[in-house]
């Protein structure tokens, strides 16, 4: 579908049921939590040597300067400033890179969801399926574009964040479904489904976070890497009742495979 077929059907603002879509997402995800388990523990893979290389070389740092266990508060004022200026900005683009990987991860995630919703069997691999050059830059960009609003909303006394949330929630999932619009397509038609959709959206990824939260807790705490794709599961199902699926496939239309 292209821009303007996609912001008809927002248009239209069908009617959506909180309880159907609420069933909907826990039967989909009987179906999908294996799934959503590799996302989560493939961002958790990715996420540790990131940690491990920030934070090695400045105990390693503090230790050599160190002595019998002991180091000077002024010695330590010095490194702590040397360290923060170039730390500071390999920590941000590794969060910034970080941010793009799982991002992308999860946009493959959405696809999958869809697969599955239809009966059809998706693989591990099906995870990495935006990992390639067009589809990074864009994502880089929806990134960058939701870290700007973020700011512009935060200085607007904070009230505005918990507006655009919502619609920038509809980011990645829009995306996912439709690769070939550019990333000005993707905010407008994210803000225009988030608006019309507002409410019962908050009220759906609330109670599933919250539930997701509660349930992975009584799992003994780590439960919540099995239960945090739940959360996914609501924003899928109202893309698709308002949006629905295009059969053609939008890679294919942009040549990139």
């Amino acid at each position: 579908m292209n821009f303007s077929e996609i912001e008809k059907k927002i248009e239209a603002n069908k009617v959506l049921d909180f309880g159907t879509i609420f069933n909907k997402s826990i039967e989909l995800f009987k179906k999908s939590w294996m799934h959503g388990l590799s996302l989560q523990l493939v961002a958790f893979v990715i996420i540790i040597p990131f940690i491990l290389i920030f934070y090695i070389p400045f105990v390693m740092a503090i230790v050599a300067n160190s002595e019998n266990g002991q180091m000077n508060p002024d010695d330590m004022s010095v490194l702590l400033g040397g360290f923060s200026i170039l730390y500071m900005g390999v920590f941000i683009i590794g969060i910034l890179l970080l941010s793009v990987v799982t991002v992308a991860m999860r946009a493959a995630f959405f696809k999958d969801l869809a697969s599955i919703d239809r009966g059809e069997t998706v693989s591990f691999k099906s995870l990495f399926y935006f990992f390639k050059t067009p589809y990074l830059t864009n994502i880089s960009l929806l990134m960058l574009a939701s870290m700007a609003i973020s700011i512009v909303a935060m200085l607007l006394c904070y009230l505005p964040l918990f507006y655009v949330m919502v619609p920038m929630s509809f980011f990645i999932v829009i995306f996912a479904f439709n690769p070939e619009l550019t990333v000005s397509e993707i905010i407008k038609l994210s803000f225009k489904l988030g608006h019309k959709k507002w409410l019962i959206t908050f009220g759906l990824v609330m109670v599933s976070s919250l539930l997701a939260s509660m349930v992975g807790m009584l799992l003994c705490g780590i439960g919540i890497i099995v239960t945090a794709a739940f959360a996914d599961h609501p924003l899928y199902f109202i893309y698709k009742e308002v949006i629905g699926e295009d059969t053609a496939d939008s890679v294919e239309k942009i040549g990139i495979e």
